[in-house]
């Protein structure tokens, strides 16, 4: 299990904007590769907080983390910077976080970003909605789908950009009142990348890059809610000069059901039945996320009663187990009646069996209500 990653910087939840960046920029000081040189121990910690770092001083990953956990980003592709998924690259931090080790492209350690080597562009992301039925979200799926992607052109190469040789940022020293000082921005002619097309086929585009359709597979995790959005990693367009490639981001619709209402984890199926089946009982066939299932109804059944099957409802996206299937049962009273059936009401109205006696287990409306909550 992937460690808390407000463990891993050693605040609260309640921490602030400016308490997240200070316990980031500690954690990472503590475990510089440059200042633990050949620790691999050190060098795992310095990710691990790089990780926690890019979703915790997002507001809009912090809310999706604190509500769904590790899971939010979950959804194929492997691994990767980025939602906290591991498999990071040394350059992606440098260059992601140089606001916090100083200098414009992340330099200020080592070899690392603008300080001495290339700087890394990414590609960009490429956003798509999918689409999914409640038994999908609730067995989790795998889907596959058609995405237009750009890709480096097969024989397209690049070589060092002259006006920064390399580092993808120009550095410049001015004299003020103040002093010298020093301002770095990416490099105008390579547009931040270091680098410069050489030679492309003639299919491609100026930056050496060709509109392709791909498959790409998706792993759905069981839970998932409408709107969540999950990354794959490195399905987004490539970027130009031997960049990293962007991410897919996938955005989550939950498609209405037929029978079945959601609410959280809990699902909600309206039962009708006729007066004789509520006066001697019956057996009732509903539906569920993982196919029909038959329940009993016993005789004396009052509309409104709330008939609860355990754990056939939706599993957490946290892995805090599974929700319920409430069956709310509703009597159905017929608009027409015939002669005959007139006469046997009538017959019945002044009967004893017939007249309203609610026991203390017939609850209210609000009682049930406060119940399925509960």
């Amino acid at each position: 299990m992937k460690d808390d990653f407000y463990d891993i910087l050693g605040i609260s939840k309640g921490a602030t904007a400016a308490e997240i960046k200070k316990a980031y920029r500690k954690k990472a000081i503590e475990h510089h590769p440059d200042k633990n040189p050949g620790d691999a121990t050190a060098e795992e910690k310095f990710k691990k907080a790089a990780e926690a770092y890019e979703v915790l001083s997002d507001p809009n990953k912090k809310a999706r983390y604190d509500q769904y956990g590790h899971q939010a980003f979950e959804g194929g592709g492997g691994g990767g910077f980025g939602g906290g998924r591991g498999g990071m690259n040394m350059d992606d931090i440098f260059s992601q976080f140089g606001d916090i080790f100083g200098g414009g492209g992340g330099g200020g350690f080592g070899g690392f970003g603008g300080g001495g080597g290339r700087r890394m562009v990414k590609g960009s992301n490429l956003r798509v909605r999918l689409k999914l039925t409640l038994e999908e979200i609730a067995n989790g799926v795998e889907k596959k789908i058609k995405v237009k992607r750009k890709k480096v052109a097969a024989g397209t190469t690049y070589n060092t950009c002259s006006t920064c040789n390399g580092a993808g940022q120009v550095t410049r020293i001015q004299n003020t009142i103040l002093g010298r000082m020093q301002t770095s921005a990416p490099c105008s002619t390579c547009g931040g990348s270091g680098q410069m097309i050489d030679n492309r086929p003639t299919n491609a585009d100026a930056n050496g890059m060709l509109s392709t359709e791909e498959t790409v597979s998706i792993k759905i995790p069981p839970g998932v809610v409408d709107g969540m959005q999950l990354k794959v990693t490195g399905k987004g367009n490539d970027a130009p000069g031997n960049g990293i490639a962007g991410d897919l981001l996938v955005a989550i619709e939950e498609l209405p059901h037929e029978s079945l209402s959601r609410e959280g984890d809990n699902l909600h199926y309206d039962l009708y039945i006729s007066f004789s089946d509520a006066a001697l009982g019956s057996s009732k066939e509903i539906d569920t996320v993982t196919g029909k299932v038959r329940i009993k109804v016993d005789p004396g059944v009052q509309s409104g009663k709330i008939l609860r099957l355990r754990n056939k409802g939706i599993p957490s996206i946290n892995g805090y187990g599974t929700g319920d299937l409430l069956v709310h049962v509703n009597v159905w009273t017929p608009k027409t009646l015939s002669k005959e059936q007139k006469e046997f009401f009538e017959k019945m109205s002044e009967d004893e069996h017939f007249q309203p006696k609610p026991e203390t287990e017939d609850k209210s409306f609000f009682e049930k209500v406060k119940d399925m909550f509960s």
